[in-house]
């Protein structure tokens, strides 16, 4: 055997091990969350350094509050509007990831349609086009609330089919680790609800001046509208959108089981 063979077989071997490792250190920290409430996630940890980097000031709202003291309206809300089958699967809704790549595949094609035609127009006008941004495509999800408390708590914010590996392999640790009654107040109690407003405990705070158990059906269920894009909806949280939204999602609350 080469030199050169046994050198690339080491570092194979060497990847192989740090990536089992990598898969046994998630693993004992999500079975540590059995027992122990987590401290921050990696999503907290990287708005934290951006707000003190951009804003240089920390304006922060968290606070954890246990199960029992976080609204039955909010949960149903939550599930009602984010992942309806939360109860139900493993962790991972197939149905909805193939129908939101179909969806994202469409929008890039559109996308691609739309920049190639301002190019063509550029090219045709004797002079130079008004500076226009180029036409993006709007990504969407189909990820259950353990696949987001699953990169929430673990992952970094970019796109790719290694990063997207990882967080199936979590998501299934953690159903596999910790009962849905747990990952559903781990997510509520660490996701984000606005600029550094994070959790259940300060959005009811923030936008009802309440405490997460004492939040109506209505409350609740316009603060699950926002958790797609919720620096967004934190601007206008009385929207039309939010509102009629929210209205939707009260009348599928009736039907949530709680794990």
């Amino acid at each position: 055997m080469s030199g050169v063979v046994r050198h690339l077989l080491r570092v194979i071997g060497l990847v192989v091990v740090c990536g089992v490792s990598l898969q046994v250190y998630f693993l004992a920290r999500i079975g540590m969350m059995s027992v122990v409430d987590p401290q921050s996630t990696t999503f907290q940890r990287s708005e934290i350094r951006r707000i003190v980097a951009t804003q240089h000031q920390l304006l922060w709202s968290q606070r954890w509050v246990d199960d029992e003291r976080i609204s039955d309206h909010l949960k149903r809300a939550v599930i009602a509007s984010e992942d309806a089958g939360f109860t139900e699967h493993s962790g991972v809704e197939w149905e909805a990831l193939e129908k939101a790549w179909e969806k994202n595949l469409r929008a890039e094609a559109q996308a691609e349609r739309v920049n190639e035609r301002q190019a063509k127009q550029a090219a045709r006008s004797n002079r130079p086009p008004p500076e226009k941004p180029k036409a993006t495509p709007k990504i969407v999800g189909g990820s259950t609330i353990t696949q987001q408390l699953a990169k929430n708590l673990f992952l970094s914010g970019e796109r790719n089919f290694l990063r997207k590996g990882q967080e199936f392999v979590i998501t299934f640790m953690l159903e596999g680790t910790l009962s849905k009654r747990r990952i559903l107040e781990i997510y509520l109690n660490n996701v984000e609800w606005g600029e550094g407003l994070f959790g259940a405990h300060a959005a009811a705070r923030h936008y009802f001046h309440v405490d997460a158990d004492k939040l109506g059906a209505y409350p609740a269920a316009r603060l699950a509208v926002m958790l797609p894009a919720p620096k967004r909806f934190e601007k206008r949280p009385n929207s039309a959108y939010v509102m009629g939204r929210a209205s939707t999602v009260v009348a599928r609350m009736g039907a949530v089981e709680l794990p």
